[in-house]
């Protein structure tokens, strides 16, 4: 939480002409008043802190006796240091203020009763980074403060799915995924909406997608963003809060509702129509349905199973949708084939309609919460191909990040991205086998409406070693007879040992 005050101004330049001011003392006077007009961060939707929250606040007043006095309020009382958990929280109160939306979200440090030296350890570390000049291995790097605020926020949400597991996987969905959905959407103006939105990682990424595509195509990443405006809705008090942290600390408006819907039951954005929705709602949820869900008007392919609520996001998400809109979802591989309970009749409506435009199957091992395999659903109101599906198989690419986790390579990220969009602009795409295909309806009405990409790219081509078939042949059932006769000698000695040790078999 601390995050939040520690910024620096040597970011922006702020310019005023020396020539209208009569000495430089007034020039400079001039200048710090002008710093302190809260509309122009509001007008830049720039997070605001107040002076008395402000980091060297913090720093130089923590280390105070208790009892002194820190500063006057509006009516000219003195203002006493009680603590340094006091003084951070009247910072949060003072932030809360001035960023309406934070209302009710900064949890206050108080309540944990913690040791006013361990506090002042850790004000002094964070005292100890630079947030304006970052260097690493000795190299200036061309960060904003908000920009480091914001990787270090990730890497901490990173940490703390790895660390949960399971119930992480409730706020965090990892990086290059979310990166992946966002590359292969191209969210470069408009509304997004992310019904189960966790922390907002897919509200980060579409900001950042921006900003890394500003130059090939010609715009200026401040002036875009405005273009974009951020809707979602979180059911879980903890992540909702995270999530408004997220936008807070990197600038981002949003819009999330008045309150924690119960999911289904409490729209938050009943007029909404986005351009772009994405999200990584819970796999195969089995607690969601409700009499009151019965004959929705969002159930328009067919009402959902109440055991699973994979299609009834999906049509959430759907009926959401702008007409010219696209929209992406992580589900269970399970989605593409279930025939249970009316699944493969909603699946079958959504591809006679045209909606499905791509799916892409996922290595294993890639979330922190399950290792349920998952797929990639990308469906269109405006689709360029009519009457086909493309269809990806990714799950050979990737790398191994650790023991048991897996992830992409910005190149595969990339691969998949552009073998979408070359298809769907029916230019440079080609079928690859074992890698993407593209059937059209009669060929997916013949595999019953399942939309698993492996059983239409079929095996990648093997290149040949050049060595003719009978000759590899013969070696190979020569090693055979060579590991035979070696297995043999193994049974042995094992039963050998075994009856030494009392045991027959």
């Amino acid at each position: 939480m601390l995050e939040l005050f520690k910024t620096e101004s040597d970011d922006n330049i702020y310019y005023l002409p020396s020539e209208d001011y009569d000495s430089d003392d007034y020039y400079q006077t001039a200048i710090a008043e002008e710093l302190e007009l809260l509309e122009y961060y509001q007008e830049k939707n720039v997070f605001w802190v107040p002076k008395t929250a402000r980091w060297s606040i913090l720093k130089n007043k923590a280390t105070l006796p208790i009892g002194s006095v820190l500063w006057q309020d509006s009516q000219g009382q003195d203002v006493k240091f009680r603590s340094v958990s006091w003084l951070i929280d009247n910072a949060l109160d003072e932030i809360e203020k001035s960023n309406p939306k934070l209302k009710g979200i900064l949890n206050r440090i108080s309540q944990y009763q913690l040791d006013n030296d361990k506090l002042i350890g850790l004000i002094n570390t964070f005292s100890d980074t630079s947030f304006s000049k970052p260097e690493y291995k000795g190299e200036r790097l061309n960060l904003q403060s908000k920009d480091i605020l914001g990787h270090v926020y990730e890497y901490f949400l990173g940490q703390f799915a790895l660390a949960e597991g399971k119930q992480g996987g409730q706020y965090y969905t990892p990086k290059s995924i979310v990166t992946l959905i966002v590359e292969m959407l191209e969210p470069y103006q408009g509304r997004v909406y992310d019904p189960a939105m966790g922390s907002g990682g897919f509200f980060v990424s579409s900001e950042k997608f921006i900003e890394e595509h500003a130059k090939e195509q010609h715009y200026d990443p401040a002036e875009q963003k405005k273009h974009i405006s951020v809707y979602g809705q979180e059911s879980n008090p903890t992540t909702w809060k995270l999530a408004a942290m997220n936008m807070a600390i990197r600038g981002i408006d949003f819009n999330f509702g008045k309150r924690m819907p119960i999911r289904f039951l409490d729209d938050q954005h009943t007029d909404l129509r986005a351009d772009f929705v994405m999200a990584n709602p819970p796999f195969n949820m089995k607690e969601w349905w409700h009499a009151k869900l019965e004959e929705d008007v969002r159930w328009q392919y067919g009402t959902p199973p109440q055991g699973n609520a994979n299609f009834a996001w999906m049509q959430h998400m759907l009926h959401h949708l702008a007409p010219s809109g696209s929209m992406a979802l992580l589900l269970a591989n399970g989605s593409m084939s279930s025939n249970t309970n009316n699944e493969g009749k909603i699946r079958k409506n959504l591809i006679e309609q045209n909606l499905v435009a791509c799916m892409v199957a996922l290595p294993g091992q890639l979330f922190t919460n399950t290792q349920i395999p998952a797929c990639i659903w990308l469906l269109s109101k405006a689709k360029a191909r009519k009457g086909e599906v493309l269809f990806i198989d990714a799950r050979n690419l990737g790398f191994m990040k650790g023991r048991v986790l897996r992830d992409f390579k910005a190149e595969d990220i990339k691969q998949i991205a552009d073998t979408y969009h070359a298809w769907q602009q029916s230019e440079g795409y080609d079928d690859e086998a074992g890698f993407c295909y593209s059937a059209k309806l009669a060929d997916i009405e013949k595999h019953d409406f399942v939309l698993t990409p492996g059983r239409y790219v079929g095996a990648a081509e093997q290149e040949d070693d050049g060595e003719p078939f009978a000759e590899k042949m013969a070696r190979l059932t020569e090693q055979l007879k060579g590991q035979f006769v070696e297995s043999t000698k193994l049974e042995a000695e094992i039963k050998d040992n075994l009856k030494g040790l009392g045991y027959e078999c």
